[in-house]
């Protein structure tokens, strides 16, 4: 069996290759829904459903847990999936995000005035404020700055653009903040470009750079579920469709092996 990955496109590639670098000795399956992206502009029942076809795919394609690397995924429907979905039709196997492994990091930083980046429907769904509620001992103060328009960028591979977006609303919006949370994968590819602007001024709170420890903690603290997966250091990719210039991104992030939905 494999850890899988479950993303609305090709963005959750990088928490994929961060992991995979630092855990090599997994088997890893991947699976990004390119035929409905971008999530950030659907419904919660549209985010639901897509969400739990593609984690379907993962289960039946050998996946013992998932971790959707959507932030939009995971703020809509994680809950949901963990208390309805998983314990009737696979009660063995586990789902697990990106935002509460990204909550606990800022607050053990000790960084209270944050902004936070992220598709309208992460920012509507206040997860980030709602987890920084329940888990700090402290106010946090965050500033949910919505960029939908990224995503697009991204994909397109502008990442040029999509930094200089993110810059200006972040300038625009972002107030006195501290830090700046990446709270969506595809964000993570503009974080040197933010780094580069911001210096010293603003910590960059990245998700490919949080998950990887998160996940060997918990893989450590569950080795009922550890002992499970398979060690052969292979890598699949599952896109719901595909284009070829895919496949050069795919090349350049991990090397993995394009299989078709």
């Amino acid at each position: 069996m494999n850890i899988g990955f479950f993303d609305s496109g090709l963005g959750g590639l990088t928490i994929l290759k961060a992991v995979s670098a630092f855990l090599p000795q997994y088997d890893y399956s991947y699976f990004g829904d390119t035929e409905n992206l971008p999530y950030g502009d659907k419904t919660e029942e549209q985010v639901f459903e897509l969400t739990k076809a593609g984690i379907i795919h993962l289960f039946e394609s050998g996946s013992k847990m998932v971790i959707i690397a959507c932030n939009t995924a995971s703020a809509e429907t994680l809950r949901k999936l963990q208390d309805n979905f998983l314990t009737q039709e696979y009660p063995d196997r586990k789902i697990l995000g990106v935002i509460v492994p990204t909550v606990e990091e800022v607050i053990k930083v000790g960084i209270y005035n944050v902004a936070l980046i992220a598709t309208k429907r992460t920012i509507d769904s206040s997860k980030y404020d709602l987890e920084f509620n329940n888990r700090s001992t402290r106010e946090i103060n965050l500033i949910s700055i919505a960029t939908p328009e990224l995503v697009p960028l991204i994909e397109l591979g502008d990442v040029k653009t999509a930094a200089q977006q993110a810059i200006k609303r972040i300038d625009e919006e972002g107030g006195e903040s501290a830090a700046i949370i990446l709270g969506c994968t595809h964000y993570t590819q503009i974080k040197n470009e933010l780094r580069s602007y911001y210096g010293d001024k603003k910590i960059i709170f990245s998700q490919d750079e949080i998950i990887p420890e998160k996940l060997s903690a918990y893989l450590t603290n569950h080795p009922e579920i550890e002992k499970e997966i398979t060690k052969t250091g292979e890598r699949k990719i599952h896109l719901s469709k595909h284009r070829p210039d895919y496949d050069q991104i795919m090349s350049q992030m991990l090397g993995g092996v394009f299989l078709p939905h």
